[in-house]
């Protein structure tokens, strides 16, 4: 163990902030380090946009949920993924390929996870908002974003007001398998983990309730998420191909 993995396996998404400010020094190094992650093909085809005006962050905030931390933390980034930096670079460019969706989005999320650690690193907290995708056109009209830019997700930072218990993740046996995917689920894992899971629900000290990762997971892939979205992407210039 070292103060990089300790930093990582502490990991809680923070939803309270206090009201103090992030230093411009430190947002700087925050975002130096998202720049510093991984670039497939160095193509670079992400943008981040730092949302200031509050009025924004408001309507944000609603568009999102509403989650009211979208409007209350230091910092709020919007990841997202840009292949008009491109095109205005190589008018001629070859863009609109699913290839290139996986890249801004994989690429999005490997400097978005940068970012957080990085805040983590310098005692603050933040937490990750999908819900910027309930509402995507609303939120390429709010934010000015031209065609061939996608937001991805948001993320919160801020110093943090809580301390939240963790949430186990699954067991590591039914996540890392070595050279061929096993043919079965292992039940047995499985039912210990939905009761830690339920266990975890049941005793954590705010949102309580009486549910298992199976039942979690039936409600939320149980019906279509975000029907609109092969609409919205192709109306980007994305998934064209």
């Amino acid at each position: 163990m070292n103060q990089t993995i300790d930093l990582i396996l502490s990991h809680r998404s923070i939803r309270q902030f206090t009201h103090d400010p992030i230093e411009p020094q430190q947002l700087d190094l925050i975002l130096q380090a998202a720049q510093a992650a991984a670039s497939s093909s160095f193509l670079q085809a992400n943008s981040i946009m730092r949302v200031t005006d509050p009025l924004i962050r408001q309507q944000l905030a609603e568009l999102a949920g509403p989650q009211p931390y979208v409007a209350q933390a230091a910092e709020f980034l919007v990841f997202c993924a840009d292949f008009h930096r491109h095109r205005q670079i190589v008018p001629a460019a070859h863009t609109g390929f699913v290839e290139q969706l996986l890249i801004g989005a994989i690429d999005g999320a490997l400097m978005a996870q940068n970012a957080l650690l990085a805040a983590q690193s310098l005692g603050l907290g933040g937490v990750y908002i999908g819900g910027i995708r309930n509402h995507p056109a609303e939120v390429v009209a709010l934010l000015g974003l031209p065609r061939h830019v996608i937001p991805l997700f948001g993320l919160c930072l801020g110093h943090p007001s809580q301390q939240p218990e963790q949430k186990p993740r699954l067991p590591q046996a039914m996540v890392v398998h070595e050279n061929r995917y096993p043919e079965r689920l292992d039940e047995a894992l499985l039912a210990d983990y939905d009761r830690q899971i339920q266990d975890y629900y049941q005793a954590r000290s705010s949102n309580n309730k009486v549910q298992t990762w199976s039942s979690q997971i039936a409600g939320t892939l149980g019906k279509e998420a975000r029907p609109f979205m092969d609409a919205f992407l192709q109306s980007q210039g994305f998934n064209l191909k």
